[in-house]
């Protein structure tokens, strides 16, 4: 059984039903009202009128879906509007900052910038993660690093000491979709901060249009069976 260790959207101290609808759609996905009304301790009732006014101001929409044997079920999911109720971080300055710096300096002086940028993150990360013996303490503290960030970060132990990293948002998302030197960047500090001895593998990307990144982050020597037992 793996350990949940993703944000809990329960934790919401102080935010209106509506707004707690929406933080448990972009933490967990889709959902249905009777999910939803459970995961917050309301009725699916309540919450299921708190997703009709949503979806009237264009913030949720549903679907049915069938799963298993019955009748399908009505699901509810965040639209483009619903997602941009989770900002991204002074998005359009950054895009014409990096619009500016390519007109005029050139590509390379963009590289130069992000890998910059990429150096002192990864710098402050280790000092972050020094003392941080266990991959289990590793992962927790980037976490904390991502969420404090804004990337609404979090994890799950799936078995043989392998971990799922998820970001639920990105906050640089506009600032990725015009370079994306960023998400190289990225992987590459994950990569280096947790240890030569670890392999990292982005397996959902948001800009690849999956609602969140998700990264699986295993022992390399564990990674390496499981690849030759899959014939990767």
């Amino acid at each position: 059984m793996s350990s949940d260790h993703l944000l809990n959207p329960d934790q919401s101290q102080g935010r209106s039903p509506a707004e707690r609808i929406l933080l448990a759609l972009k933490l967990h996905g889709p959902q249905t009202a009777a999910a939803l009304g459970k995961r917050l301790s309301i009725s699916g009732e309540a919450a299921r009128q708190q997703l009709v006014r949503l979806a009237e101001e264009g913030l949720v929409n549903s679907w049915s879906e069938a799963r298993g044997v019955g009748r399908p079920s009505q699901f509810w999911g965040l639209t483009a509007s619903g997602h941009a109720e989770f900002p991204d971080t002074h998005a359009e300055l950054t895009v014409q900052l990096l619009r500016t710096i390519r007109q005029t300096l050139g590509d390379a002086a963009v590289d130069r910038v992000i890998a910059a940028r990429e150096e002192e993150t990864r710098t402050g990360y280790r000092a972050a993660l020094d003392g941080a013996i266990s991959l289990r303490d590793r992962v927790e503290k980037l976490v904390r690093l991502r969420t404090a960030e804004g990337y609404m970060a979090g994890y799950e132990e799936t078995g043989d000491g392998t971990f799922l990293f998820v970001e639920n948002h990105c906050p640089i998302c506009a600032a990725a979709a015009s370079c994306q030197g960023f998400c190289r960047a990225e992987i590459n500090i994950f990569r280096d901060i947790l240890g030569r001895d670890v392999a990292v593998e982005r397996t959902e990307h948001i800009l690849a249009g999956a609602r969140r990144c998700a990264y699986v982050i295993a022992p390399a020597q564990s990674r390496a069976v499981h690849g030759e037992r899959s014939g990767a």
